[in-house]
């Protein structure tokens, strides 16, 4: 087979991984089972013996350069029968050329077998680079395509892809490969990695019951200790969630549409967000039991479990939800309105919702009819973004950015509410509730103004918002949604 590759390599601060790289690919060549072509685009000379260098940046920006490799591919793509396009400290194997290839005999028209990568430490463990921020695995996708078993990831950035001739030749003619440097869901570097996916008409699909052989190994070994989610024992409990999600008869759908809109996902829900010690700090001492509506792969409620509390959650789906379930939290299933009923009985000291409201389309419907389930005296605790923080009000006024602000306020066109403290106790208001304390998070670059203000501009320089509250005594049977109009309103909220 005829293999073309290109790959990506800015300076020269990644020679020592791009020599790592080729010797791979020279290893495949001395076997003699393929034929294989190396070109590496770059912005300048390399010193690679019999390897192909083409200099020159796409545009003025220097991320661009990674979108140099379509250019390269495009004139040869009647010369070569498979192409494969990475950055420069990937290293893809033979093994995983061949996996590429055996899947593609069994996959349908318009997928493609892709790849996640990895890290290892120097013991031999593996780091998942995909699991953060608001990716997540997406639990209808899992299909069954002869010995393999594939399902959709929603971070389709692997720094690296594969396509066949006929592949590229689709891509090519789609129009959305041959295009300029642009970046949106993803950062500009990213996008040149998943155009194929999110510009051509192609669905990348990851081969979960072979996944040793779709791991290709990013070797920086740079972000093991601060993300310990990556580790590979919870990644690999999304897995086997995802390939015993049908029998176990657990939905496969999400809570609620947890991505935003607006570029890069900016104010998405975190599904490995840290443990929140802004709000642990928040819940009384008394507190026993906790509801996490939203949960993700489970941190601040594990460190509530670690306190003795008994903590139930409503996952964002059923298989992020096997990452809680491990750490302790009880898991009640389902939607908005499937998981309240399971929990009518119940009754909880303290409920979470952590970076839900204003995702969801009606954050009232789902904070009255949840904080129904509050013990008396009870404590109910919101995590927000604060848009009224003033960069933000100021660059909106100045129509700075508009990628990022132009749609906010419009809900449909953005896919999120802008909170602020007075949207928020207007929301608590109309659920029946009273919002006693706002607690403003700053970034830790706002702090020093912060104290130069005594604390006063809190509210202006924070970027997240703790909001705490409670029943209104007396008030909240009275004016609550009727038990149809709320189960309405949270189908509503949900994404089945």
């Amino acid at each position: 087979m005829n293999i073309l590759v290109v790959l990506a390599s800015y300076g020269r601060n990644n020679d020592r991984y791009l020599a790592r790289v080729l010797e791979e690919y020279r290893a495949m060549q001395q076997k003699a089972t393929h034929r294989i072509d190396v070109v590496i685009v770059s912005n300048g000379p390399k010193d690679f013996p019999g390897v192909e260098v083409v200099i020159g940046l796409p545009s003025k920006n220097p991320y661009s350069l990674p979108f140099a490799h379509k250019k390269v591919m495009a004139e040869r793509a009647d010369r070569y029968d498979l192409f494969i396009y990475s950055e420069d400290d990937i290293l893809i194997t033979e093994r995983n050329i061949d996996a590429f290839l055996n899947a593609t005999k069994v996959m349908h028209d318009g997928e493609i077998a892709g790849f996640v990568h990895a890290e290892a430490d120097t013991e031999g463990n593996l780091y998942f680079d995909p699991p953060h921020a608001s990716f997540h695995w997406q639990p209808d996708s899992v299909t069954k395509r002869g010995d393999y078993t594939f399902a959709y990831y929603t971070n389709e950035h692997a720094a690296a892809f594969m396509l066949t001739r006929q592949q590229l030749q689709r891509a090519i003619a789609s129009g959305g490969f041959l295009v300029a440097p642009h970046e949106g869901r993803y950062e500009i570097r990213e996008t040149a990695a998943t155009d194929p996916y999110t510009q051509c008409g192609f669905r990348k699909l990851i081969g979960i019951s072979h996944l040793e052989q779709f791991t290709i190994r990013h070797l920086p070994a740079n972000k093991l200790s601060i993300r310990p989610y990556r580790a590979q024992a919870e990644f690999e409990r999304q897995i086997d969630a995802l390939l015993h999600l049908r029998e176990s008869g657990r939905p496969q759908g999400t809570l609620f549409q947890g991505e935003t809109k607006v570029r890069h996902r900016k104010w998405s829900k975190d599904y490995y967000e840290p443990a929140n010690r802004d709000v642990i700090s928040r819940i009384p001492s008394h507190v026993r039991t906790v509801l996490s509506i939203g949960c993700g792969w489970g941190a601040t409620e594990a460190a509530l479990v670690e306190k003795g509390m008994r903590v139930v959650g409503v996952p964002m789906d059923s298989v992020i939800a096997a990452c809680a379930e491990a750490k302790g939290v009880e898991i009640v299933h389902g939607d908005f309105a499937a998981a309240r009923a399971q929990l009518q009985d119940e009754r909880f000291d303290c409920i979470l919702m952590l970076s839900v409201l204003h995702l969801v389309e009606d954050p009232v419907a789902v904070l009255a009819s949840f904080s129904q389930l509050l013990a008396p005296g009870g404590t109910i605790a919101v995590t927000a973004p604060n848009f009224a923080q003033i960069t933000t009000v100021w660059r909106r006024l100045r129509g700075q950015n508009k990628e990022l602000y132009a749609t906010l306020g419009d809900y449909k066109a953005s896919g999120i509410h802008a909170t602020t403290p007075r949207l928020m106790r207007s929301w608590f208001r109309k659920a029946g509730l009273s919002l006693q304390d706002v607690e403003h998070v700053l970034p830790p670059r706002a702090e020093p103004a912060n104290r130069m203000t005594l604390g006063f501009a809190d509210f202006l320089l924070g970027e997240e918002m703790v909001c705490v509250g409670g029943s209104k005594r007396g008030i909240l049977r009275a004016i609550q949604p009727s038990t149809t109009h709320t189960d309405s309103a949270l189908a509503g909220s949900a994404r089945s």
